[in-house]
């Protein structure tokens, strides 16, 4: 930018390059103007490597074009397409390099069904998790109400469908309608004042919550969380039946039992009556039976009692007496003859026992015993005796062997200091001074040494 004078008024006049006016208009932009919403459908809708996110945002009318740069393009829970309708809160700005109006993308939503779904999701999530949706807080469905409350648009074709079903399966229960509206704002309020009525009233054995089918939008009064807890908080057990089969709603999730349509909600709370005549049929005939079986039981037991009566009188009851007193009778004599031969036989092993411990008997078994052990005496002396002449015989033997008197005995003598005792093994172990002793096998010789050369 500089300034330069002009003709006309000799002042000076200020020029911009396209750069300065860019970053001029950047500038008061973002300056003028905060973050907005804003709503529309993408297209052009471009992701580079760099992994930014471009795209253009439009309407019928006009369109703008958006950038949303990384991290925040890669947080998103969902995958930006062509054609898709979006709720985007953005920053306005201008890209300087082309000039061009922009908004810079700092978070960016499904708009309409995209974003009820997510509403859903969290919702499901949270009532899951406080446990709304477990099993066992279920209460059962009544076999065969007696009168069925249906909350429902008394105008709508889910309630004829229902009708239609409960009066061909099983007209004779009483249906009562519940006129709720089911779409909007004021419905979820509508719905929980009636389930409280309903309650109040305590003439409803079960509740159907129904509606025909739509979109996410037009059932979303049946994902209100109010809804759902008093629901939970019915004492009246409630069927929902919202949508078609492929539909499903928090009030599906948190009521006791959950009908995939309308029409299937009927067939669950009734049965069919042709059905149930079949099974009345066959119980008629199992209760006929058993009482067929009861009636042949009470008979044989008549009969039975008839001849326990008969077998009291007194005749016979006197006849039974006089054949037990016969058994008794014969039943002691048997005894009698059985202690008799016991103790005949006990004596008998007695007086055994006294003849075996007599007096006369151990003499004469002592006597025996004696004149036994004195034989055995000896014959072990006389053994032991020659056993010991042996030994001696063998030692005197063995002694022979190594006696020096046998070496005598072939002609041989030995000399022994007389002083010392001392045997002279050699010719220089002696002189003329000593004296000797000779032994010889048959005696001793005194010698002298003349000559010891």
């Amino acid at each position: 930018m500089k300034r330069v004078p002009t003709d006309e008024s000799h002042a000076e006049r200020t020029i911009l390059t396209p750069s300065a006016l860019n970053r001029l208009a950047h500038d008061l932009l973002e300056d003028a103007l905060p973050s907005v919403w804003i709503e529309g459908e993408l297209s052009n809708v471009s992701r580079p490597a760099s992994g930014h996110l471009y795209f253009t945002l439009k309407d019928a009318a006009a369109q703008v074009r958006c950038a949303m740069f990384k991290p925040r393009s890669s947080w998103l829970g969902f995958k930006p397409i062509d054609g898709l309708h979006v709720l985007a809160r953005a920053r306005v700005s201008l890209y300087e390099a082309r000039g061009e109006f922009q908004l810079i993308v700092e978070h960016l939503e499904e708009a309409g069904e995209g974003a009820l779904q997510r509403e859903f999701e969290r919702l499901k999530k949270q009532l899951a998790a406080e446990g709304l949706f477990a099993q066992e807080r279920k209460r059962p469905i009544p076999t065969l109400p007696r009168r069925i409350g249906i909350i429902t648009s008394a105008t709508g074709a889910a309630v004829r469908d229902v009708l239609h079903v409960l009066a061909r399966r099983f007209p004779m229960v009483e249906v009562d309608i519940l006129p709720v509206p089911v779409q909007g704002k004021e419905a979820p309020a509508a719905i929980i004042a009636m389930l409280d009525a309903a309650a109040r009233a305590n003439r409803h054995d079960v509740l159907l919550l129904t509606r025909g089918g739509g979109s996410l939008e037009d059932l979303w009064a049946f994902n209100d969380e109010a809804l759902a807890r008093a629901i939970v908080g019915s004492p009246i057990p409630v069927v929902s039946a919202v949508g078609h089969e492929i539909d499903f709603s928090i009030s599906d999730f948190v009521a006791d039992l959950r009908a995939a349509t309308p029409s299937a909600a009927a067939e669950l709370l009734v049965p069919d009556r042709v059905d149930l005549g079949r099974r009345l049929e066959h119980q008629r005939g199992r209760l006929l039976l058993r009482l067929r079986r009861r009636l042949e039981a009470s008979g044989q037991r008549a009969d039975h009692l008839l001849s326990r009566l008969n077998l009291q009188r007194p005749t016979l009851r006197l006849q039974r007496g006089r054949e037990r007193l016969d058994q008794f009778h014969a039943r002691m004599m048997r005894m009698l003859r059985h202690d008799r031969e016991r103790r005949s036989g006990r004596l008998a092993r007695a007086q055994d026992r006294l003849q075996a411990a007599h007096p006369q008997r151990k003499l004469m078994a002592a006597t025996d015993r004696v004149d036994t052990l004195r034989a055995r005496l000896r014959n072990d002396l006389l053994h032991r005796i020659e056993r010991q002449r042996s030994h001696l015989t063998e030692l005197a033997r063995a002694l022979n062997a190594v006696s020096p008197l046998a070496t005598l005995g072939r002609g041989y003598a030995i000399l022994v200091d007389r002083q010392s005792g001392s045997v002279i093994r050699s010719v220089a172990g002696v002189n003329r001074e000593m004296r000797l002793r000779g032994i010889l096998v048959d005696g001793e010789l005194n010698l002298r040494i003349d000559d010891n050369n």
